[in-house]
């Protein structure tokens, strides 16, 4: 078990080179497997950013890895949450950005499953080894482990697939909600939450907390809960996520990844909201699953269905669709988790 903490609630970001080694940029990442240059798609995939905009975070820096050897990276950190704990979401898409690098421009991936085992050290970098388990025909499969002071904190499998037709096609229906453009954000709600004069001083230092944190994620809750309220709710929550700034059309697999990073954010949480009463003690990932459907732009607003079928023996399953504004379900997750709590309830916020 790893304490991989789920989330709860200009200068300029090119490239630099380190010595001899360059830390290679993440549109990059579908280089062709191969040796250390390999070939694809080079600096000049996809169009450039719109006048004054910036380009995303999460591509310039988060998921930007150093290359040290053929299957050998180097992630750093952009944003540490406040348990002091690796943010989950960061290490599977750092792990499937490297799995990336060891497959060709054409092969997309389509599903990914991860074992966080140990906890994450947020004051050194982690180092990604690749291994190229198996090259066939139509799929791939790459390993990835993680690793800090010697040891695997993670593994991950993601497998691959050169694009296929078939008439054998259905998917689940969209839910019906608000559009993003009429809901609030999550730093607006929280905004919204800190004008109310009776809120208790420990919660208002929490959210002010929260506020000030540098998450590269755009939210608008959907049905954002009652936070002076410990009244149990059904395990189910609705987000509109994106990622925060630019990216653009790219290969797939650079979307994906990012997906990879924000599908872990506010996921494990679902679990725990018919047992508000409770104040958490501990909760880390134990483990996460992806399955990706259709092409989509993490730049662009999508919907995150969230829901928890089942919490027991101090674990939470919850299950999650990234749905794209159109109705097309783009990706299915998974993840299971530790959560202890506290036996005695929690007193009101107000």
């Amino acid at each position: 078990m790893a304490a991989f903490a789920p989330r709860m609630s200009g200068a300029s970001w090119s490239a630099v080179l380190v010595g001899s080694r360059c830390r290679s940029r993440f549109a990059e990442v579908m280089r062709a497997p191969g040796d250390a240059g390999g070939a694809g798609a080079g600096p000049g995939s996809g169009p450039p950013p719109p006048p004054g905009d910036l380009r995303s975070v999460l591509i310039t820096s988060v998921l930007n890895l150093e290359r040290l050897e053929v299957d050998l990276f180097r992630g750093q950190h952009h944003w540490v949450p406040a348990t002091q704990r690796l943010f989950g979401g960061q290490i599977v898409g750092q792990a499937l950005v490297a799995a990336a690098h060891a497959v060709s421009r054409d092969e997309q991936v389509h599903s990914l499953h991860c074992y966080f085992v140990r906890t994450g050290d947020p004051k050194v970098p982690v180092l990604y080894e690749v291994e190229r388990t198996r090259t066939g025909k139509s799929f791939s499969v790459r390993s990835v482990k993680a690793i800090q002071h010697g040891k695997p904190i993670f593994t991950c499998q993601a497998s691959f697939q050169l694009s296929q037709g078939s008439p054998v096609k259905h998917q689940f229906t969209m839910p019906t909600v608000p559009p993003p453009e009429e809901l609030l954000t999550q730093e607006e709600l929280i905004q919204k939450f800190l004008q109310n004069p009776n809120l208790a001083e420990g919660y208002r230092k929490r959210l002010t907390k929260i506020q000030a944190q540098d998450v590269p994620i755009d939210i608008k809750p959907v049905n954002p809960p009652d936070i002076f309220s410990s009244e149990p709710q059904e395990p189910k929550q609705l987000f509109w996520v994106r990622a925060r700034g630019y990216i653009g059309e790219t290969d797939m697999k650079v979307h994906c990844c990012v997906a990879a990073y924000i599908s872990d954010y506010a996921f494990l949480g679902t679990a725990l909201l018919p047992h508000r009463q409770y104040r958490v003690k501990f909760m880390v990932s134990l483990d996460h699953s992806m399955w990706f459907h259709a092409p989509f732009r993490a730049d662009h607003w999508m919907l995150y269905e969230c829901e928890s079928p089942w919490a027991g023996g101090c674990r939470g399953l919850v299950q999650g669709r990234l749905w794209r504004r159109d109705g097309v379900l783009a990706v299915t997750c998974a993840q299971e988790g530790v959560i202890r709590v506290e036996q005695t309830p929690t007193q009101s916020k107000l």
